[in-house]
């Protein structure tokens, strides 16, 4: 502060001598702020923060007449000033005088014919006071006396945006970026606010026929936004054209941007940007996207694309072996990944390694194939690799094991998926008494295998053998919430587990979970009014259960589903 004001004393004078007009402003008092500006004024008539503060404050006490004089004096004194200028542009419009304001807008352009500022100001004076029509006709003109299709078509955007023109604003928002590729940015921010019923126009008018490259760009962008990978991606890829040096800026941003989708399409879309990305990097940088690439293309659910990026660049490196494992893992060729994995004993990195062992285990239990899986995961001690063996265990009935190695892992090794999972299944356990059920594990294994209809009726026999307040309403509870997820003739199924779990009641955190389910299942049907009697009856009958919250939202919602007679 010291060196500025050594370096521009006059400035920092000008800010003492309106300090107190400020303060006086901030506190409310308007007229008195204003009198500590025209004091400044009459003494420095060209200071322009006390200008600015005449303008808030006298456009507040209704007073705007008597700033025109002083801002023309003050213009008399420094006619090149662009503040002042501007300043004198938006008392104009204050004052409701538009012929005035388009004359001096007109000389100013006419003493700086290459400037947008002047039709820039006149604008935006216009717009500050609603008055649409006049400020998109102040633009145009500047459009076409400057030239050029990007002219002012930021303000033109913003302009379209506030009268709700949305597919206006996106062909300005087109032009602008196509003009200045730095505001894309701000542009995508501002077209993601878009009501969804004009997401179909704003697309169009950023991707049709003709639009420029940044343009499309800005449009895949917008639609990522959307949660709609596919077109974006359909949109992104007809610009990728080798010549163009913004190529891998876009494409990092674009893969950037998919990853905050986590459904299938987004991860997909997200490879096919890597594998794009990377054929446009050197060395291992390319290599270690290429390998994300296929990583994401696989999470997609599209291993021949994963399987094209791998045959297109055979090279021998850990990175690509380690996809290539991965791949074949996904294609269910456990064996072949077995046997690369053994063979390439020095070439993938110990982590790369970790990972594929336990993806290796997981499929083989999805086989059914407990010994193998256990086999796979080898001497691994981390906690992923104890987590796993726990499930293994689990599979096998030795529900004693399992619980040791679910504690022994932590409620927060691997994904958070994985862990809430795995903390459910603990919770389960913890009711059961005896240490070991190969019916209940061998149910278990039947669901990690995907056969819910199976799992269903294996689940119900394995609980049968339970003790009601042994294991047996958790057991059922599980077989319950399959069935509801099932849902078609799977839902009876339900119905009639959550209403015996409901029933027999007791200790524990199954009626109350059974009872909730069973109403998320009837509103989920439209029967909102048979479910708040459980919802209430929840409530009620077990206040401190951790139920209670989400069934009070649930109670709400069913309510309010019910229309009023």
């Amino acid at each position: 502060m010291v060196l500025l004001a050594s370096a521009d004393p006059g400035r920092a004078a000008r800010g003492q001598a309106i300090g107190p007009g400020f303060e006086l402003e901030r506190s409310g008092r308007y007229a008195d702020a204003a009198s500590v500006y025209f004091t400044t004024v009459r003494s420095d008539p060209t200071n322009i923060p006390a200008l600015l503060g005449l303008e808030r404050t006298l456009f507040v006490l209704n007073r705007m007449p008597e700033l025109l004089p002083l801002v023309q004096n003050a213009r008399a004194r420094q006619p090149d000033s662009p503040a002042l200028r501007s300043l004198e542009l938006r008392v104009y419009a204050s004052l409701n005088e538009p012929d005035s304001l388009e004359a001096i807008a007109r000389r100013w352009a006419s003493s700086a014919p290459r400037s947008e500022a002047p039709y820039r100001e006149w604008g935006l004076a216009l717009a500050d006071r609603r008055m649409w029509d006049e400020a998109r006709r102040a633009f145009l003109a500047g459009r076409q006396t400057l030239g050029g299709d990007g002219a002012l078509a930021i303000e033109l955007a913003e302009l379209e945006q506030r009268t709700g023109n949305w597919e206006a604003s996106a062909a300005e928002w087109g032009r602008a970026v196509t003009r200045s590729p730095d505001v894309e940015p701000n542009a995508a921010s501002q077209l993601a606010d878009a009501p969804a019923a004009q997401h179909e126009r704003v697309a169009r008018a950023l991707t049709a026929p003709g639009a420029s490259v940044r343009a499309r760009r800005l449009g895949a962008e917008v639609l990522l936004t959307w949660g709609q990978p596919n077109e974006a991606w359909a949109a992104m890829e007809p610009t990728l054209v080798a010549a163009d040096s913004e190529v891998p800026a876009a494409l990092r941003r674009f893969a950037d941007l998919a990853g905050a989708l986590t459904t299938p399409e987004g991860h997909r879309v997200r490879g096919l940007a890597l594998a794009r990305w990377a054929d446009v990097m050197p060395g291992s940088s390319g290599a270690r996207a290429r390998a994300e690439a296929v990583r994401e293309l696989l999470d997609g659910g599209d291993k021949i694309a994963a399987r094209r990026v791998l045959e297109a660049h055979s090279d021998s490196n850990g990175i690509a072996q380690a996809a290539l494992i991965q791949l074949l893992i996904a294609d269910n060729q456990l064996d072949i990944a077995e046997d690369r994995l053994s063979a390439t004993s020095t070439a993938i990195t110990a982590d790369d390694r970790a990972a594929l062992r336990l993806a290796l285990a997981r499929a083989r239990i999805g086989r059914g194939e407990l010994d193998r899986a256990a086999a796979a995961l080898s001497n691994d001690s981390s906690v992923a690799a104890v987590a796993q063996r726990g499930w293994i265990a689990l599979y096998r009935g030795d529900l004693k094991g399992a619980m040791d190695a679910f504690r022994v892992a932590g409620p927060y090794a691997t994904d958070r998926a994985a862990a809430t999972d795995r903390t459910a299944m603990m919770a389960m356990l913890q009711r059961i008494q005896q240490e070991s059920s190969t019916e209940l594990g061998a149910a278990l294994l039947t669901l990690a295998r995907g056969d819910s209809v199976a799992a269903i009726a294996a689940l119900r026999r394995a609980a049968a053998r339970l003790p009601e307040q042994g294991g047996r309403l958790e057991v059922q509870l599980l077989a319950g919430q399959v069935a509801a997820q099932k849902g078609g003739e799977q839902e009876l199924t339900a119905i009639a587990l959550f209403d015996e779990i409901v029933r027999v009641g007791g200790e524990g955190a199954a009626p109350p979970a059974a009872e909730l389910d069973w109403a998320r299942l009837l509103v989920r049907n439209g029967r909102a009014a048979e479910a708040i009697p459980h919802l209430e009856h929840l409530i009620l009958t077990y206040p401190t259960s951790a139920f209670v919250p989400e069934a009070r939202r649930v109670l709400e919602r069913a309510k309010g589903a019910i229309p009023k007679s």
